[in-house]
């Protein structure tokens, strides 16, 4: 990640030259000392015809001295200018559609002829697993899902929380909506769950292996209310096509997909499956944008804490050579 260093606050800096006009503008500190009283000291001067006056010691500090004040003080100011890292701009992904999945669970759903990893397993087991992946991946959808077979009813709302959506698909099985296969009436179920939200971009992803069985809503007439909703449907055919009458109908999935501007595919394994999720990561790809707040990576305790150790040790240092000063007056004074 790209980092900018800067301060926050460089006026700051002016506080530099503040010792400066401290010392010019100021009179020095007059400090009251211990004094000798001597009687006859009038009378002394008198003699000598000396005039008595008042005096002061300056005391002086050395270069020394006032350069390790000033770094104290230049090091306390640039801690108050706020130094700092500014990392770019995180781009986030931008909640911008409601994505539906519209699964099919009839009976036929049950039949054990998909293989996951080597091992056999039903249609509805290894749609769920892919499922799942494709689900986590949509970070910038408010995922619903919705199940049908004789009925349609509502699993999960739009969402952001994907776990739970995950976890809901977890809980469906097979049957659990009826033996039938009623797509119209799935797509229409669908479509009142998105009028009940505000987000414009509406996409349904609708998987099935059969045939629609329905007789109050067709799939061309609920596909025909789903367009003037400018909902996009994408439609998913569950295995093969047969000439029973009781297998996968192709003909009215590609016309539900063509009539809302959608696309049809054909899942025959799981890994046509994982494919037609590739596929349509890229015809509804994630929307990004630019965090509004840059990660700030905040510096001032480096200088603020280097004054403190000066402070310390320069003080520690002047109280040591004063102490061995009084060590030797004393020694002197004894010899």
């Amino acid at each position: 990640m790209n980092e900018v260093f800067e301060f926050a606050w460089p006026w700051a800096f002016t506080l530099l030259a503040l010792p400066f006009l401290v010392a010019r503008g100021l009179p020095p500190v007059r400090l009251r000392g211990p004094s000798l009283n001597l009687p006859s000291f009038y009378k002394v001067s008198k003699t000598y015809g000396a005039q008595p006056r008042k005096a002061a010691e300056v005391k002086r500090r050395s270069v020394f001295s006032w350069l390790i004040l000033y770094v104290i003080w230049g090091c306390t100011v640039t801690a108050i200018a706020g130094p700092q890292f500014i990392a770019q701009p995180e781009l986030k992904v931008k909640t911008t559609r409601n994505f539906l999945i519209v699964a099919d669970i009839s009976f036929s759903m049950a039949q054990k002829d998909w293989k996951v990893e080597g091992s056999s397993t039903t249609r509805w087991e290894a749609l769920k697993r892919v499922m799942k992946d494709f689900i986590e991946e949509r970070t910038g959808d408010r995922m619903g899902l919705l199940f049908f077979g004789t009925n349609a009813y509502i699993q999960a709302p739009f969402t952001t929380d994907l776990q739970t959506v995950n976890q809901l698909l977890d809980e469906a099985d097979v049957g659990m909506a009826g033996q039938m296969t009623h797509i119209g009436k799935a797509v229409v179920k669908g479509i009142e769950l998105f009028d009940r939200d505000t987000l414009e971009a509406k996409v349904m992803l609708v998987l099935t292996d059969g045939i629609d069985a329905g007789t109050e809503i067709m799939p061309l007439d609920a596909a025909q209310m789903a367009l003037e909703d400018s909902i996009v449907i994408y439609t998913v055919g569950i295995g093969k096509p047969d000439n029973t009458g009781q297998g996968l109908d192709e003909r009215t999935l590609q016309d539900i997909a063509e009539l809302t501007n959608g696309r049809y595919f054909r899942a025959e394994d799981a890994e046509d499956l994982e494919r037609i999720y590739e596929e349509i990561d890229l015809l509804e790809p994630m929307e990004f944008e630019e965090e509004e707040q840059r990660p700030i990576t905040l510096l001032y305790m480096y200088p603020l804490g280097l004054a403190l150790i000066l402070l310390l040790t320069s003080t520690f240092i002047a109280q040591f050579w004063k102490r061995m000063g009084s060590v030797k007056s004393n020694s002197k004074g004894n010899a």
